[in-house]
């Protein structure tokens, strides 16, 4: 009697997944598969899924060694066996994915998705981050240049996770205000500037997608060009304090001037301002919690700025000046620039004269001070702790009210969660090791489907907890309904499915784990043989 052990662990919810968006179909029917491939390009797609959620440092060039151990043939297919999954199909993929459009393949997944879900998409939000690429390259090459003209460029530019050294690519990512689904997912070249690509994004998406969304985007887009170009787009943006009148006003409004929201420790002011010829409406808006930061840091750099200050009034002191003009203007220019502390109690003291080789008298003058707080420059600053102004150009309130504004404005921070999540050292875009700038693309899209793939999956481990008023353990034992998916997948870790032919079963599946897998859909449970 011969026994078959292999691991299934989180993978089977996963693959449930896949399936129920339905990824591994549309694949196939924007790419037919060759006949003489042991693979369909679906499948192999899916492959790529589970070793991007695997849970393991396995990179893509290491994508055949994933799948070793795994039940490989029940999670992808009959027949499919590990090395099937190998480098050459990998690539081959890619390519497919990348002369196909990626665009065109990404936009029919989430058209799908959106229908089958009933996702959200009155709200969406954008921003972009940077990938390093490690190793050997071969974006410079003249081959891509002159045969793919239109191809991202790999090279230097600012790196957002202050690695200069490393050349990089963009990732631009539009999420869904409804459980953070990645709705747009393109990749840029590394020295794209956000200040010039977002307004173009925010444009291409709805002229590609045709819904009439509101785009959340951080202070980057909020230009005089881009809002000109952006006209016919409903945005809210954060506003630059660069911007006169922006520092103005959060230095001036006094806090009786501002009301307290329902959002507990913050408090706003709403205002109807013009800029860049477009009327919009601002909210000057203060977070409690940030201004305690901001009080901290500036008491941080107050010492500092102190310390700073003394010693250029030792350095001050030390020097010689031929007459008193001099010593003054240098007492003067001294703490010019600092944004705390200045310059007081200024006196120019005579030295003793001394004698010159041509035995004339020579008169010099040295300046003391003492360094002291500036009442007149710390208060702007401390007035504007805590601080930041959004704007949007829907001037109607019934439509979006300033409550409306502040609360969409912080789910930015799902767009955010999403590139941390695609940067996790687990994740398999850690390090990007793939040479050719087509397959970096492709990539993006591989990404982009894990990341929809994870979304999709834990808004509805959400809402099904939600239904039916239950609650799971998290990390420290204590009950939530809004657990994260990945915390789900540590808790699925060591399942295995056992052949002792003709049987077939799941080892390990204890209480816990059949209690959790009441949450996913049959399409998962499938996988575990419950359904």
């Amino acid at each position: 009697m011969s026994i078959e052990v292999s691991n299934i662990d989180h993978l089977g919810l996963v693959a449930g997944i896949i399936d129920e968006v339905g990824i591994v179909e549309k694949i196939n029917e924007l790419i037919p598969t060759h006949k003489t491939e042991k693979i369909n390009t679906g499948q192999a797609v899916k492959g790529m899924i589970l070793n991007g959620l695997g849970l393991v440092s396995s990179p893509l060039y290491l994508f055949s060694r994933f799948f070793q151990g795994k039940a490989t043939e029940h999670l992808l297919g009959k027949g499919i066996k590990p090395e099937y999954l190998n480098d050459d199909r990998l690539g081959r993929v890619l390519d497919e994915l990348y002369q196909t459009g990626l665009n065109q393949v990404f936009i029919s997944i989430v058209l799908s998705a959106v229908k089958k879900y009933l996702i959200e998409v009155g709200t969406v939000h954008l921003d972009s981050s940077s990938f390093q690429v490690t190793g050997q390259d071969q974006t410079e090459s003249s081959q891509f240049q002159e045969e793919e003209p239109q191809v991202v460029k790999i090279t230097y530019g600012y790196s957002k996770d202050n690695r200069p050294d490393l050349k990089q690519f963009m990732m631009n990512l539009i999420c869904s205000h409804d459980g953070d689904v990645p709705l747009w997912v393109e990749i840029g070249n590394g020295n794209d500037s956000d200040t010039k690509e977002f307004s173009r994004l925010m444009r291409e998406y709805k002229s590609q997608l045709k819904w009439d969304s509101l785009i959340v985007v951080d202070s980057a887009f909020y230009s005089q060009e881009n809002l000109q170009l952006s006209q016919s787009i409903s945005w809210l943006s954060r506003v630059p304090v660069t911007i006169k009148l922006a520092k103005k006003l959060i230095e001036e409004i006094t806090a009786e001037e501002l009301q307290p929201s329902h959002f507990k420790g913050y408090r706003y002011k709403e205002l109807e301002k013009t800029y860049g010829g477009i009327p919009q409406r601002w909210l000057v808006v203060e977070s409690e919690k940030r201004r305690e930061s901001d009080f901290k840091k500036i008491a941080k750099n107050l010492v500092k700025e102190a310390q700073e200050a003394e010693q250029k009034v030792r350095q001050l002191s030390r020097q010689t000046f031929a007459c008193i003009p001099d010593a003054k203007k240098a007492s003067q220019k001294l703490l010019k620039k600092s944004k705390y502390h200045q310059l007081t109690n200024i006196e120019v003291e005579v030295i003793p004269s001394k004698k010159t080789s041509d035995l004339t008298q020579k008169t010099e003058y040295q300046v003391r001070g003492t360094v002291s707080l500036c009442e007149e420059k710390l208060k702007p600053i401390r007035s504007a702790a805590g601080r930041f102004i959004i704007a949007t150009n829907l001037l109607d309130e019934e439509v979006l009210s300033a409550e409306e504004m502040l609360s969409k404005y912080k789910g930015q921070q799902g767009v955010e969660r999403g590139f941390r999540f695609l940067k996790d050292p687990m994740f398999l875009t850690d390090s990007v090791f793939l040479k050719s700038p087509q397959r970096i693309e492709s990539l993006g899209l591989i990404m982009g489907l894990c990341l929809l793939v994870y979304t999709l999956g834990q808004r509805q481990l959400r809402q099904c907890l939600q239904r039916r008023q239950a609650t799971v353990s998290n990390q420290l034992g204590r009950p939530t309904n809004r657990p994260t998916l990945r915390w789900i997948f540590q808790c699925f870790q060591s399942i295995h499915l056992l052949v002792v032919s003709p049987t077939v079963e799941v080892s390990n599946l204890t209480e816990e784990r059949l209690f959790l897998l009441k949450f996913f859909p049959p399409a998962c449970q499938r996988y575990y043989l419950l359904s």
